[in-house]
C-alpha cells in the first residue's frame, strides 16, 4: 500500500474520532436527549409494615388519604435533624424555628448553588474521561466522582466511636454494605 494511502486513512481516522467530541460543557452521564434525565428523588420506598399495638384504635381508611406506610421524606428529614415532624404536618412547611436556626447557624450563602455549579463544571471539564470512553458513550460518572464518594458505613461507625448520638441510623452491625 502506498504511503499516500496510509496517510489518507490515518487522516480520515483522526477526523472521524475528532467528530465524536462534544461541546465545552462535559456531560458525565452521557444523557444525550432533549428530555430531562431521571429524577432519583421521585422513587421513595414505603415504610415497613408493622403490627399496631391496638387494632381497635386504627384510623378509619379514607379514599385518597394517607396511609401509615406512605413515605414522608420531609417529615423524616425534620425528625432526623432533631425537629418536630408534627409541626410540618400541621402547617405543610417547616415552622420549627429551633430546627431552622440550627441548620442555618453558620450562616446562609444565597449564591451557594451558583458557586457549586461553577465548581462542578470546572471539575467535569478536567475529568471528561478517556478518548475511547467518550467515543463509545461509556459513562464516566462513577470514575470521575469516585474519589468524592463517602463510605456511609465507615462514616457512621466513625461518628459512633466519637460518641455522637445517631438515633435515626440503623443499630450497630445492621448497616447494609
Amino acid at each position: 500500500m502506498p504511503a499516500a494511502n496510509k496517510l489518507g486513512i490515518a487522516i480520515a481516522a483522526v477526523l472521524t474520532l475528532s467528530a465524536c467530541g462534544g461541546g465545552d460543557a462535559p456531560n458525565l452521564m452521557n444523557l444525550r436527549t432533549s428530555r430531562p434525565g431521571p429524577d432519583e428523588f421521585a422513587i421513595l420506598p414505603t415504610k415497613p409494615l408493622q403490627m399496631p399495638q391496638d387494632i381497635n384504635n386504627l384510623p378509619r381508611p379514607t379514599p385518597g388519604g394517607s396511609n401509615l406506610t406512605d413515605p414522608t421524606p420531609q417529615a423524616d428529614a425534620v425528625a432526623a435533624l432533631g425537629g418536630n415532624p408534627a409541626s410540618l404536618q400541621r402547617t405543610g412547611r417547616i415552622t420549627d424555628t429551633a430546627l431552622v436556626a440550627y441548620a442555618s447557624r453558620a450562616g446562609v450563602d444565597p449564591s451557594i448553588r451558583a458557586e457549586l455549579a461553577a465548581s462542578d463544571l470546572e471539575y467535569r471539564k478536567n475529568n471528561k474521561g478517556r478518548l475511547l470512553d467518550r467515543a463509545f458513550g461509556k459513562s464516566v460518572y462513577s470514575q470521575a466522582y469516585g474519589p468524592m464518594s463517602l463510605d456511609q458505613s465507615a462514616e457512621l461507625e466513625r461518628w459512633r466511636r466519637a460518641g455522637a448520638k445517631t438515633p435515626s441510623a440503623p443499630p450497630s452491625g445492621s448497616v447494609a454494605e
